[in-house]
C-alpha cells in the first residue's frame, strides 16, 4: 500500500506539500503545476489517506484552538473507512472551513457518520455548546433528535432531513444528464456502477440512470448492474465476475468519480482498452479524475461552493434567521474528457 511518502517521492515534493494538497489548504502559497504533479502520483499510486494521521489532523484541527466557547461550529462527515478519504466531501469542507474562517468562526469538531455511532464519541463531541453545525449525511432517528437537542442551528449537505436547510445537487438529473451523454456518445448497452446492491434501486443516482434508459428506449439488464459498497476491491471483483460471464456492456455509468477511477483500473487489469472496448462515466469531477488513465469523462459539481453556501446559510441561522427550510440546489454539468 502506498504511503504519503511515496506520493512526494513520485511527485518531487514534501510530505507536508502533498498532504496540504489531498486537505485542500489555502493558507500556503502553492503553483498549480506542483498541485499537478500531486495529483497526478495519488492518480498514479492510487494512494489513500489514512483514516487519521498526526499531521491531517494538525492541518485540520489545528486551527480551531482558538475558537471561543460561543463561536463554535462543527463538521459531521458522510464517509466511510477513512475519515479523510473522499476528495468529493474534503472539497465541500474545504469551501465551507474558508468561509466560516472569514467570518471569524472556527471548526470546533469533524466527526464522520460513523464516529457518531459510538455513543461516547456522540456525547463527548456535544458535551460543550456548540453553535451550528454542518451536516453531510442523513443520521438515524436517535442521533438526529440528540444532535438537535445540543445544536440548534443544523445546515445540511443532501440530507433527507427535511426540518432543516439543506445544499445539494439533484442526484436524477445529474444522472440522466451523465446516461445522455453516454447515449449522445452512440453508447446503447449501458451499465450501472455504484452502492450497495440492497439499495441501489431506491438510490436517485440509479433512478436517474434507468429513467434515461427507458426514454430512449435502451435495453436494462440486471447484470449490468454492478454493486461495490462503495469500496475499490469490491468493485473489481464484481466487475472481474461479470467480465468473466461475458455481461459486460459497451459503457457504464458510475455514481461516483471514485468508483469510475476503480472501474478503469479494474478493465485495464483485464486487458481491455477505455474507451475503445468499455466505455466509463463519472459523477462529482474530483480533483484526481482528471489525472486516471484515461481521463474521466464526469459531472462537474460545485462542491466548495457547495461548502461556502452551506457557511453562509449557517451563519444566517445564527445571526437570527427564522425562515422556513429550504433547499438550495446547485448546477452540476458534464465535463467531457477522454474515457468516454
Amino acid at each position: 500500500m502506498s504511503t504519503i511518502r511515496d506520493v512526494a517521492a513520485l511527485a518531487d515534493v514534501s510530505p507536508a506539500t502533498v498532504s496540504r494538497v489531498l486537505n485542500h489548504d489555502t493558507r500556503y502559497k502553492m503553483t498549480d503545476e506542483t498541485r499537478e504533479k500531486v495529483w497526478k502520483a495519488v492518480a498514479e499510486l492510487n494512494y489513500k489517506a489514512p483514516a487519521s494521521t498526526q499531521e491531517q489532523y494538525n492541518i485540520i484541527a489545528s486551527k480551531s484552538k482558538s475558537a471561543s466557547q460561543n463561536k463554535k461550529l462543527g463538521c459531521v462527515l458522510n464517509v466511510r473507512g477513512g475519515k479523510y478519504n473522499d476528495p468529493y466531501f474534503l472539497s465541500i469542507l474545504s469551501g465551507f472551513e474558508r468561509q466560516i474562517m472569514e467570518s471569524g468562526y472556527e471548526i470546533a469538531f469533524i466527526r464522520s457518520n460513523e464516529e457518531l455511532l459510538n455513543k461516547e464519541v456522540l456525547y463527548n463531541t456535544f458535551n460543550e455548546p456548540i453553535s451550528g453545525i454542518v451536516l453531510m449525511n442523513t443520521l438515524d432517528s436517535d442521533t438526529y433528535e440528540y444532535v438537535k437537542k445540543q445544536t440548534p442551528n443544523i445546515v445540511g449537505i443532501d440530507t433527507e432531513h427535511r426540518d432543516i436547510d439543506n445544499v445539494g445537487f439533484d442526484h436524477y438529473e445529474a444522472a440522466i444528464m451523465a446516461v445522455n451523454h453516454l447515449i449522445e456518445r452512440g453508447y446503447k448497452e449501458i451499465g450501472f456502477i455504484g452502492g450497495f446492491l440492497e439499495t441501489i434501486p431506491e438510490s436517485k443516482r440509479f433512478r436517474g440512470y434507468y429513467s434515461s434508459l427507458y426514454v430512449n428506449k435502451l435495453p436494462f439488464k440486471e447484470e449490468w448492474i454492478i454493486p461495490t459498497n462503495w469500496d475499490d476491491s469490491y468493485c473489481k471483483t464484481m466487475l472481474q465476475r461479470a467480465y468473466k460471464h461475458g455481461n459486460l456492456p459497451r459503457a457504464f455509468f458510475a455514481a461516483s468519480d471514485l468508483m469510475a477511477m476503480a472501474a478503469l483500473r479494474a478493465l485495464d487489469s483485464f486487458g481491455l482498452k477505455v474507451p475503445d472496448d468499455v466505455a466509463v462515466m463519472g459523477l462529482t469531477n474530483i480533483e484526481m479524475s482528471k489525472y486516471s488513465n484515461p481521463p474521466l469523462t464526469t459531472i462537474s459539481l460545485p462542491t466548495e461552493a457547495m461548502g461556502e453556501v452551506a457557511a453562509r446559510t449557517l451563519l444566517a441561522k445564527i445571526d437570527g434567521d427564522k425562515t422556513p427550510p429550504k433547499t438550495i440546489t446547485m448546477t452540476p454539468g458534464v465535463v467531457i474528457r477522454s474515457s468516454t
